[in-house]
């Protein structure tokens, strides 16, 4: 009874709850540059008007500048309803630049066709409107519930989410024992790739064009870089994982600059590339690889010298029994409000969820968003959601909240 009272919460507050998501939307988060104070607190100024305090965190300014941007206040709703277990909700509003090729206004939140588009519609704004309306739902319905609930709203995911829930967590505002992360409303994850990057610095002398050889080329240094590291990339596909929905390691070198002028021998380049690694690798023994990699290239090219610089090491997030309660419980509502059988599944994606599980907290990723990550147009032109997941997802997590933190009927003394 108190499942279907949350789905009717649910689609009686529906409207409020996009108009919520329309007015987050509307507040960019582009990153890089990564102001997003001002979106946190535009979200706080909104979750007031439903009743609740929100906390406002800061992070240093020092600390934010050092990672490359330019603010970050995190933001924490809790809602305490006696000793019991914390489940935290947690979704990012950092989120990358529109780019070109957009036919709606990135940060118009318009709806065509029951979609609503906008940058961070699907990934993952979408969630601050789930998991808000979800706890509302819960607490709409007024019955004994055994527990906290926290909402964290960060905004560190692009850039590895450290001044994030990394952040939250190291300075002690919050150690749940129950994570919820924003994800997808037709699978339920429980597992991710780890993600090394790393920035590589080629070497070389500039020279005018007239008389190369007083110089050195970093760019042919460059092209033997990647030489060697596509070559390991190739090698890579011999590694499979055994965790469903992730395969094998891969590497790609998502950013090349350098040189100063069409007729300069090219000096400098700077590479900056991305490596994937699956559940079952090493972390410093995939970073020792590359680096060794790197390093026989640049011994075979006269004259090229490289540095390199460790961007990230996010580490696998592997698959752990003790999320069983609030994964069964995720996948059984969402398949009874779907009407669909409900996979439990890794992903080729890193995420925040990563740190929650390194402090000992039990996670799943689950949320309002598509079948996969293309359908959505995530990080590309067009990005949306499909309202019909924002409902289900918003009715799957309040009826999760409930199951986990419903008081036990008391028992009668016996005499």
């Amino acid at each position: 009874m108190s499942h279907a009272a949350i789905d009717a919460w649910v689609d009686a507050n529906f409207d409020d709850e996009v108009r919520f998501l329309q007015e987050l939307v509307r507040v960019p988060t582009d990153t890089p540059p990564g102001d997003n104070a001002p979106h946190a607190e535009r979200t706080a100024a909104l979750l007031r008007g439903f009743g609740f305090a929100p906390e406002l965190h800061p992070v240093p300014t020092e600390l934010v500048q050092r990672q490359g941007m330019r603010s970050i206040t995190n933001v924490i709703v809790r809602r305490r309803h006696g000793d019991g277990p914390t489940i935290a909700l947690n979704a990012h509003g950092d989120v990358v630049p529109p780019g070109d090729g957009w036919t709606h206004d990135p940060y118009g939140a318009e709806i065509v066709a029951g979609k609503l588009f906008g940058r961070a519609a699907a990934v993952s704004k979408s969630d601050f409107a789930t998991y808000t309306f979800a706890l509302r739902a819960l607490e709409s319905l007024g019955v004994p519930i055994a527990g906290t609930i926290e909402l964290h709203f960060t905004y560190d995911e692009e850039f590895g989410g450290e001044l994030g829930p990394g952040w939250l967590l190291r300075q002690g505002l919050t150690r749940p024992d129950f994570v919820v992360a924003a994800g997808f409303s037709h699978e339920v994850v429980t597992a991710h790739n780890g993600c090394l990057q790393i920035e590589v610095t080629v070497h070389g002398k500039a020279a005018h064009a007239a008389i190369p050889q007083t110089g050195v080329d970093a760019l042919q240094g460059a092209v033997a870089v990647l030489a060697q590291l596509y070559a390991l990339n190739q090698g890579y596909r011999t590694t499979l994982s055994r965790v469903p929905g992730i395969t094998h390691p891969y590497l790609n070198v998502g950013r090349i600059e350098g040189g100063s002028n069409t007729n300069v021998v090219p000096g400098r380049v700077v590479l900056r590339l991305d490596r994937r690694m699956i559940p079952e690798e090493d972390p410093a023994a995939v970073e020792a690889e590359v680096l060794r990699a790197i390093d026989a290239a640049a011994a075979g090219a006269a004259g090229i010298r490289v540095e390199t610089r460790r961007l990230l090491l996010a580490e696998a997030w592997r698959p752990d029994a003790a999320n069983a309660p609030l994964v069964g419980a995720l996948r059984k509502h969402a398949e009874d409000v779907f009407g669909e059988q409900i996979a439990t599944t890794g992903t080729p994606l890193y995420t925040d969820v990563r740190l929650y599980a390194a402090a000992g907290a039990a996670a799943a990723i689950y949320g309002a968003g598509p079948r996969t990550v293309l359908e959505s147009n995530a990080k590309r032109a067009d990005e949306h959601l499909d309202l019909a997941d924002l409902r289900g997802a918003t009715k799957v997590v309040g009826r999760t909240l409930l199951d986990l933190l419903r008081e036990p009927p008391r028992r009668a003394n016996s005499l």
